[in-house]
C-alpha cells in the first residue's frame, strides 16, 4: 500500500521539486502551501508523515505541528533555514525531526523512510482502542463518533464532537478559546471567541455537566477549557 504524505511548503519552488521526488519514491503526496490548509488536509485525510516549513502564512510550522500532536502521532519533519542549534532544539519540541535548507534530497528521502519504517512497527504494536469509558456515565466510541452518558447517546453535532473530542484526547492541558477556533474551525484565531463559547455551553448542557461542580468540561479561569473526565 502508497504510503500518503502531507507536505507543507509555501515555497513553490522547493515544494514542487519535494513533491515529485517523493512521488518519484513511490508515495502519494498532497501539497498545502499554508499553514492553516495544511492542519485542514490533514484534518479531512489520513497520512503517514508530514514534511511542514517552519515559516508559513497564516499558521507557522510550530503551530502545526502543536495541532496535529493534539491528536495524532504521526511522524512530522520540519524544514527550515533556520540553522542555530536553539531553532533546531524549538523545531523539535513538536517534531520527530528537523532537516535544515538547503538539504539534499537523498537524505530527505533516507530520513522519509526511516520514519515510516518506524511509523509501521508502532502502528503494529499499538492496541486501537475503539472506545474509552470515564467515571459519572460517559462512554466516548471514537471510530463511531459517539458520546453518550449513562447509556444514553447524545445527540452531538459535528464541531461538538470534534470540539470534545480535541479536549478529551489531551486530558488535562488548557486550551484557550483562540486555540480551540483556530484547530476546529481551521480559522485564523480570533477576539470574539463567542463561537467557542456557545459551543462549549451546548456541550455542557447535554452532558448535564455542572460548571462549578464539573465532571467533565473544567473551566480555567483567565485561560480556557480542559478535559478532567477520569477513566476506568
Amino acid at each position: 500500500m502508497k504510503e500518503k504524505l502531507l507536505l507543507i511548503e509555501d515555497d513553490v519552488a522547493i515544494g514542487r521539486i519535494v513533491k515529485e521526488t517523493l512521488e518519484q519514491e513511490g508515495y502519494g503526496v498532497a501539497w498545502a502551501t499554508t499553514g492553516l490548509e495544511g492542519l485542514a488536509d490533514f484534518q479531512a485525510d489520513s497520512f503517514d508523515l508530514v514534511l511542514v516549513d517552519w515559516m508559513l502564512p497564516e499558521m507557522d510550522g510550530l503551530a502545526v505541528c502543536q495541532n496535529i500532536r493534539w491528536e495524532s502521532d504521526v511522524p512530522i519533519i520540519m524544514m527550515s533555514a533556520r540553522k542555530e542549534e536553539a531553532d533546531k532544539v524549538e523545531g523539535l519540541q513538536g517534531a520527530d525531526d528537523y532537516i535544515a535548507k538547503p538539504f539534499s534530497l537523498e537524505e530527505l528521502k533516507a530520513r522519509v523512510a526511516s520514519h515510516l519504517r518506524r511509523w509501521k512497527r508502532y502502528n503494529k504494536l499499538e492496541e486501537v482502542e475503539d472506545r474509552t469509558a470515564y467515571a459519572f456515565g460517559l462512554m466516548i466510541d471514537w471510530q463511531r463518533a459517539i458520546v453518550s452518558v449513562n447509556q444514553q447517546e447524545l445527540a452531538l453535532t459535528q464541531k461538538e464532537f470534534a470540539l470534545f473530542r480535541l479536549l478529551a484526547k489531551n486530558p488535562n492541558q488548557t486550551f484557550t478559546k483562540e486555540e480551540l477556533y483556530q484547530h476546529i474551525w481551521q480559522q485564523p484565531s480570533i477576539e470574539d471567541t463567542h463561537t467557542v463559547t456557545v459551543h462549549i455551553k451546548a456541550l455542557r448542557e447535554k452532558l448535564n455537566d455542572s460548571v462549578k461542580s464539573p465532571h467533565f468540561i473544567q473551566t480555567v479561569w483567565g485561560k480556557g477549557y480542559r478535559f478532567i473526565g477520569e477513566p476506568l
